[in-house]
């Protein structure tokens, strides 16, 4: 099987050869800075199709790493609904815009053109074709999008004071995400899963309530979703903290599955497979025992393992490797993630 075929196998839960093999979010860049000094070579990057492309200008060297390191090749390409002159706040998380005033202040620094985006993607999309990658994209979601603009505190607010405004921003988004996906489907250029960025749980649970979710979220979900159905492109929902409460809230708009599973907020990847068979999950390896070696390593994928072999789920990290892992570990966890993916298939 190649990439292709293996994700859309475990995406509808048939068999496959062996598991994808994959690092979904890019390496820090304190690992990679560790990684540098313990002997991981430089690569050249000028000759790989959108070799510095959306996400990939945070790690540009993704491609090579993906090839050095035996992981299949999975690449994203991150749609901003800001444009590179709109303002940024002045610390982490906060705000730029606290009313409708200021947002049609901004409105024309948000929604940019996709043209450059465009030929950037072309080549990935090509090589998605011929089954050597797999390619993808994330949008930011409806929870995620409203934030960057009202800041963090302020955006929990806004539900409250400011909610057809709120209202506003998401259709407007919503409005932007659908002229993305029409674009990318007139250039032959669509990915095999879009992920909706949000960032909407903590670690014990979701950030806001059901009947907000229902008021403020789902409408715009139930736009954007069906269209990506129709392309063929599979919904997936990324949020830290545990979102298993909510799966049952992301499924009736559609959303097909989540990622990254983060066990230190007690997600349980098994105990989510039990309760809904139907929903792709991706990640749930708890990146904190990489850096106690390989006993430690297998004893992690060994509580995978059942999930694994029970389908429309792909083993990662559960969010990026962090720096305390060595070079020598990581190799020891991509050898262990080889076998445990063959095995899954057994």
């Amino acid at each position: 099987m190649n990439h292709v075929e293996r994700f859309k196998a475990v995406v509808d839960g048939r068999p496959v050869d062996r598991l994808p093999m994959v690092e979904w979010a890019v390496w820090w860049d304190e690992t990679m800075t560790r990684w540098r000094g313990e002997g991981l070579p430089e690569f050249d990057n000028s000759l790989h199709p959108a070799g510095v492309s959306g996400v990939a200008n945070y790690c540009p060297d993704r491609y090579s790493l993906c090839n050095h390191f035996g992981l299949d090749p999975y690449f994203q390409y991150w749609f901003d609904s800001r444009g590179p002159e709109c303002p940024h706040p002045e610390s982490h998380g906060g705000a730029i815009i606290s009313d409708e005033a200021d947002y049609e202040r901004i409105k024309p620094h948000l929604y940019p053109p996709i043209d450059q985006a465009l030929e950037d993607i072309r080549p990935w999309a090509e090589r998605q074709r011929n089954g050597e990658s797999l390619f993808w994209i994330s949008v930011e979601g409806f929870f995620w999008f409203p934030r960057t603009l009202f800041g963090i505190e302020d955006h929990m607010m806004a539900f409250y004071d400011e909610p057809e405004l709120m209202k506003r921003i998401n259709q407007d988004n919503v409005d932007y995400m659908i002229s993305i996906l029409r674009t990318l489907a007139d250039a032959d250029c669509l990915p095999a899963f879009a992920v909706f960025a949000e960032d909407m749980s903590y670690n014990n649970g979701p950030m806001l309530s059901e009947d907000h979710f229902d008021e403020f979220m789902a409408p715009y979900y139930r736009q954007v979703i069906p269209v990506m159905e129709e392309l063929g492109i599979v919904p997936i929902v990324d949020s830290d903290g545990d979102i298993t409460k909510m799966i049952p809230w992301l499924q009736k708009v559609g959303i097909r599955g989540a990622l990254p599973l983060e066990f230190q907020a007690g997600v349980d990847a098994n105990a989510i497979r039990e309760a809904y068979p139907e929903f792709v999950i991706l990640g749930n390896f708890n990146k904190l025992v990489m850096e106690h070696g390989e006993e430690a390593m297998r004893a992690e994928f060994e509580r995978l393992l059942p999930v694994m072999r029970n389908g429309r789920f792909i083993p990662s990290c559960d969010h990026q490797t962090p720096p305390a892992v060595s070079l020598e570990q990581y190799g020891i966890y991509m050898r262990l993630m080889e076998e445990y993916c063959l095995k899954a298939a057994g």
